[in-house]
């Protein structure tokens, strides 16, 4: 498994795809790792070098005592994109990963060819702020399948649930290894984010997908983006809850396809 160090803690990376397709970087939800793309990674590696990899907190990677912000989530991935003598690379990433795509178009333009900002926010309002605090207070009870229990109504549409019963075991089970203590410190990360301020100055392209149904960060969300973000565009994913890359996998890879290939020449 490959593993590297940079800005002193350790990453889990790996690529697939072509070694000479453009380069794109999936950057993570927060409770998700690389093996949660699997929807995407076949379609978008048949033409394009992709390097997945687990942020600080996630996953593989290390799991470091300390503060987290998406500040230095942003510099982890700069250190590991020098490390592996990458330029510049599409960033697509989902809720917490499309925040850190917000941080990296912010602070580290020159490293992005696009962003794609799939459910995500660039600041939280009163609503998500109640529903956070929720999700942090659950984590520090030290229960993995009762923080899931607790928190999956907000992220899942009740089409998908009722489609899909045998689901939620399996996601469960994932919850109940989940490193509590470290989620609390990624959901307080999140907690402190808020950039909707200088969202003017991005100037790399962007696309920006919401998910119709999502509870948790719903479509204004997306649309503030839209607004604040010059040139961007916007796609609304009908029939989803907030993990629209699982609910409406097809649907987002269009999308993210589409929008590559316009900027890919």
């Amino acid at each position: 498994m490959p593993f590297i160090h940079v800005n002193h803690t350790r990453l889990y990376y790996e690529f697939q795809g072509p070694k000479d397709g453009p380069l794109v970087i999936l950057n993570n939800g927060i409770f998700m790792s690389t093996a949660t793309w699997a929807l995407q990674l076949p379609d978008l590696a048949r033409h394009h070098r992709v390097l997945l990899y687990d942020m600080r907190g996630q996953g593989q990677s290390d799991h470091p005592e300390g503060e987290y912000s998406l500040d230095l989530h942003a510099d982890d991935l700069v250190a590991l994109m020098d490390a592996l003598d990458l330029g510049q690379a599409h960033m697509v990433g989902t809720s917490y990963g499309g925040e850190l795509n917000l941080v990296m178009g912010i602070r580290h333009p020159e490293r992005c060819r696009t962003l794609v900002i799939i459910a995500s926010v660039s600041h939280s309002d009163p609503l998500n702020v109640a529903m956070i605090e929720r999700w942090r207070l659950a984590a520090k009870l030290g229960d993995g399948a009762l923080f899931f229990r607790l928190i999956y109504a907000d992220v899942y549409s009740e089409g998908f649930l009722a489609a899909r019963p045998d689901f939620l075991p399996v996601a469960e089970s994932r919850y109940a290894e989940l490193d509590l203590p470290t989620a609390v410190r990624l959901i307080e990360s999140y907690q402190r984010f808020n950039v909707t301020a200088e969202l003017g100055r991005i100037k790399t392209p962007t696309c920006i997908a919401s998910a119709e149904h999502d509870l948790l960060k719903p479509r204004r969300y997306g649309e503030i983006l839209h607004a604040g973000i010059p040139g961007s565009e916007f796609h609304l994913i009908t029939d989803s809850g907030h993990v629209v890359v699982l609910e409406k996998a097809a649907e987002v890879n269009t999308i993210i396809l589409g929008f590559l290939a316009k900027h890919s020449r």
